[in-house]
């Protein structure tokens, strides 16, 4: 006998961007896998268990979800924004390729949500709407020479760079150490979009430039948006600038 594994995306935190496919889920599971404040975002019904754990603990928290689930449970781990961009799906996967073999008959549904570059680039137009890629600047699980070499790679052909972890009190220098790389290699009036907490109460937006982007305007809680000569600005009176990606580039700007 087997069941399922829902891993869920909750979305940035705004709860009207939780998709109708996450709610579904949610209300089918009977257990919840999570780093605690992504568990504690769920109004769980009394017949529901919550199974909180720290935020380095992906793996033994996948092993545990798929464990029940083999045993005829339908669970869910659940994460923020999707769970497929520096989340839990990709741990659940990995741990199937190195678990039992029952794990593998565990039916694995990975449900799609909003991912906080979406939702920062929706608050600001369409800063993401041509060519771009995604960095995240945590070097817990990945050599900080592998992040200079892709954020120098990115830079150089002209992406623009959603950036995910950009800064902790483990890691203070990471993000100002690659804002000076880009500066080697991108104009300095480059925009750049802090988004922190995105769609909450507390959510704060700056836009400015990479010539005077500093990190202390970041935190966990950020995601950052890196144009590209591509990315315009549009000002507006009594509103926030609009910026966007142009959808056709010259020849004369290869």
């Amino acid at each position: 006998m087997t069941g399922t594994l829902y891993v869920v995306g909750l979305g940035p935190g705004n709860q009207k961007q939780i998709t109708p496919e996450a709610m579904e889920a949610i209300s089918a599971a009977s257990h919840f896998f999570g780093y605690k404040p992504y568990v504690d975002r769920l109004d769980l019904r009394a017949d529901q268990i919550a199974v909180p754990s720290d935020n380095r603990e992906e793996i033994d928290r996948a092993k545990a979800a798929l464990e029940m689930a083999a045993e005829g449970q339908t669970v869910a781990v659940v994460s923020g924004g999707d769970p497929g961009i520096f989340a839990m799906a990709s741990a659940v996967c990995e741990a199937i390729d190195h678990g039992p073999e029952h794990w593998k008959t565990v039916d694995l549904r990975v449900v799609p949500g909003v991912t906080a570059m979406l939702a920062l680039a929706a608050k600001v137009g369409a800063p993401l709407g041509a060519d771009f890629c995604t960095i995240s600047l945590s070097d817990n699980l990945k050599p900080w020479d592998l992040i200079e070499k892709r954020l120098r790679l990115a830079a150089e052909a002209e992406f623009a760079i959603a950036i995910y972890n950009p800064i902790s009190k483990a890691r203070p220098w990471q993000l100002g150490k690659a804002f000076n790389i880009l500066r080697e290699i991108l104009p300095a009036g480059v925009p750049v979009i802090f988004g922190r907490a995105v769609g909450r109460e507390d959510e704060e937006i700056v836009i400015t430039n990479l010539e005077k982007a500093v990190p202390e305007q970041a935190n966990m809680a950020s995601t950052i948006i890196v144009g590209s000569r591509h990315v315009r600005g549009v000002e507006r009176p009594d509103r926030r600038n609009l910026m966007y990606a142009l959808r056709r580039v010259p020849e004369s700007s290869t």
